[in-house]
């Protein structure tokens, strides 16, 4: 069937009555009326009413229409009319015409669904067809069939619309688009990498792009001088709500430009990207620097859209009788708090006390909590009497506290933990007592952040990445002292709490880059090895430059307002990183394995970690990713073996051919002495020096529930 003549249901309007017109679409709903028969047609423009009515379709025409069902897949042709007063729909957009149907083709049938895909009612007035919620895992499966409904194709096409957006401003500042290699060599970047075994080069491996970092440094070093790409990235991270293994971010890169220039470049581009979703975003974006927000906020990406600040009053019980206070600031500790305004009728004694100060804030970490409410112009607590007068006149006056307020406190010998503690009560507080206001936008640069960050070995690591300049050049490699008190000319795009994006001013200067590397420990060879072809570069004068990455995927999310991004993704993975629908990631052939090099004797021998038996000793290093040194090996071979025997002898005992547990002699395994001491490992921060990450001393995993 041809259709050349085609036009989009959604396009047409009153103005078209009369007009002869050929559609082609999916069966939204359908209505039969006896001698009538309305089905709404949908394609991706919209719906419009088609009619079936026997004076004017032939009988074959109106059989076939009386075997319509949803999701049928059908091509129509037909006379627009406006409907008749009274029967309009303004549910809608078409909702003032209707189609007189001539001829129907069913280009294809469709089995029953697995969910509901309409959300239109046929007729005014009528309750909605939209159905009971779908589980997001179901969706995902037939996300083909979730693609057809209405909110996830309006959001993939504002989507596009957002990405058109970013291209035409950037094509008229003079950004050139270039794309970058998927296929390349690992570097460290702080992800882990995805990788991709060679088949041509038996043994190595490619890394796909945590970002085009290194390249979009070349292409400045080219003499591109305004790069940019909206590029697929790939890192296998710890899974979180809003994280996708494969990412698009917009990435770019300018030469002879500073932290200014961006500022203003990324400013207009973000207001007319969020234009396109009709959100009015306020300029100038204003700035904060890592330490003011870690101070007040007790976050690198603060949610400004409420207040909660931070005050610090340390410095108003130097001499205190509350004997807690004394012992932390007598060990270097910091007291801060917020003042929650108004909301003392909302906190009762009851919740501050038994809620908050026994289970809320113990549960983010912290060790204790003070409270104070504000009635009849003084401080009331079940405390109150262990503080001076003047000390609590001088919280009044730094809280600007008023009646009807509440001051919550946190003290800790950790001034860190303090706003750690602090900052998820603020958000905490701030969700529970409706303080965010709906429909508001609040971005902010965060900027001079470390350069370095502390390691558990003595040693510092990159905050950002290794490229990024630092604010003085005139420092010792060696010193880790004066590494962290670096700063570096970073800055991070915040906006309600998420960070849409990052970047820096990069390092142009071969002697500092070099400079970077051994603070960070690299040898000349390990440099070479990683960064060799990158350096040498740097030989052939560099620009300075600078740039900045966007998540697309996080902003299209926040300008859309969706409750994940994986909701503006067409095919994105869930939450446990994997595709419902194709079964991704999959087991592959063997043959596939030995053709890259991966099966021992070209597929002879079993692949470490499959379920084939191998040696024992080598499968247990495998399933518990520890490594076993040659020395190591017959202690643990001795121990394995007995651990069989034993297993075996319970089998034998209890009359089974196979063990179902292993049995092992009792014994307490207690430390020598009954003096509680830290070990070593922890002294030196070797404990944990393996763990993905850490947080207040601890080794910090996923969360199970979210």
């Amino acid at each position: 069937m041809p259709f050349s003549q085609r036009v989009f249901c959604g396009e047409l309007t009153p103005g078209d009555a009369g007009r002869s017109v050929q559609l082609a679409g999916w069966v939204d709903a359908f209505r039969d009326h006896g001698g009538l028969l309305f089905i709404h047609l949908r394609d991706r423009s919209g719906i419009i009413q088609v009619v079936f009515s026997p004076e004017i379709a032939s009988a074959g025409v109106c059989r076939r229409a009386a075997g319509l069902r949803a999701e049928y897949c059908i091509a129509v042709t037909g006379e627009i009319r406006k409907r008749l007063e009274g029967t309009e729909n303004p549910g809608i957009e078409t909702g003032e015409i209707e189609v007189m149907a001539s001829g129907l083709t069913v280009l294809s049938e469709s089995d029953t669904l697995p969910f509901v895909l309409s959300d239109k009612a046929m007729t005014a007035g009528a309750p909605s067809a939209r159905r009971e919620a779908v589980s997001e895992e179901l969706r995902l499966e037939y996300r083909y069939l979730d693609l057809r409904r209405a909110p996830m194709r309006d959001n993939l096409i504002a989507r596009h619309r957002i990405f058109q957006c970013v291209r035409r401003f950037l094509d008229s500042r003079g950004f050139i688009e270039i794309e970058t290699p998927i296929l390349t060599m690992s570097t460290p970047e702080g992800a882990r990498d995805y990788l991709v075994p060679s088949r041509v080069h038996p043994g190595n491996f490619y890394a796909l792009p945590q970002s085009p970092q290194l390249f979009k440094q070349l292409l400045m070093i080219g003499g591109m001088e305004r790069y940019f790409q909206l590029a697929r990235c790939f890192r296998d991270e710890d899974l979180r709500p809003n994280r996708q293994p494969e990412f698009t971010q917009l990435d770019l890169e300018a030469s002879f430009v500073d932290e200014e220039f961006l500022y203003g470049l990324i400013e207009e581009l973000t207001v007319e990207m969020f234009a396109v979703g009709g959100i009015e975003l306020p300029r100038p974006f204003p700035r904060m620097t890592y330490e003011e927000a870690m101070e007040t906020t007790g976050s690198d990406r603060p949610d400004l859209r409420f207040g909660l600040r931070f005050v610090d009053v340390t410095d108003v019980f130097p001499g205190t009788g509350y004997a807690i206070f004394r012992r932390i600031i007598d060990a270097g500790g910091s007291i801060k708090g917020i003042n929650v305004r108004g909301q003392s009728g909302r906190l009762s004694k009851n919740v501050l006390q038994n809620e908050y100060a026994k289970e809320v804030v113990p549960s983010f970490g912290g060790r204790g909590m003070t409270w104070m409410r504000a009635e009849g112009g003084r401080l009331d607590s079940n405390i109150v009497q262990f503080f001076k007068a003047e000390e609590l006149d001088a919280l009044r006056r730094k809280f600007e506290v008023a009646d009807g307020d509440v001051l919550i406190l946190i003290a800790d010998a950790s001034p860190r933990a303090v706003t750690s503690v602090l900052g998820q009560l603020r958000l905490h507080l701030a969700e529970r007592l409706g303080l965010i206001p709906e429909g508001v936008f609040s971005p902010v640069w965060i900027t001079e952040f470390p350069l370095f960050e502390a390691t558990g070995d003595g040693g510092v690591t990159s905050s950002h990445h290794p490229f990024t300049a630092p604010d003085r050049t005139d420092f010792d490699p060696k010193n880790v002292e004066e590494l962290l008190s670096l700063r570096s000319r970073a800055y991070d795009l915040v906006m309600n709490g998420e960070e849409l994006g990052g970047g820096s001013i990069r390092i142009s200067d071969r002697d500092l880059q070099r400079k970077i590397f051994a603070a960070l420990g690299l040898d000349d060879r390990e440099t070479r090895e990683k960064f060799g072809f990158f350096l040498r570069a740097f030989d052939f004068g560099a620009p300075p430059h600078g740039g900045l990455a966007l998540g697309m995927d996080r902003t299209v999310s926040m300008i859309l307002g969706t409750p994940s991004i994986r909701e503006v993704i067409a095919f994105p993975k869930n939450r446990s990183a994997a595709c419902p629908m194709t079964g991704a990631p999959a087991q592959v052939k063997r043959e596939q394995l030995a053709e890259l090099g991966l099966l021992a004797s070209a597929g002879t021998e079993p692949m470490r970690g499959t379920r084939e038996r191998e040696n024992l000793v080598d499968r247990l290093s495998w399933v518990a990713r520890i490594g076993v040194d040659a020395d190591e090996r017959p202690a643990v071979e001795e121990a394995l073996a007995w651990a069989e025997e034993m297993a075996a002898a319970s089998a034998r005992h209890a009359g089974m051919e196979e063990p179902v547990h292993t049995v092992a002699p009792v014994a307490n395994r207690m430390r020598p002495g009954d003096e509680a001491r830290r070990s070593e490992l922890a002294e030196t921060g070797k404990l944990l020096e393996s763990a993905p990450e850490v947080k207040e001393g601890y080794f910090k995993v996923a969360a199970i529930l979210e």
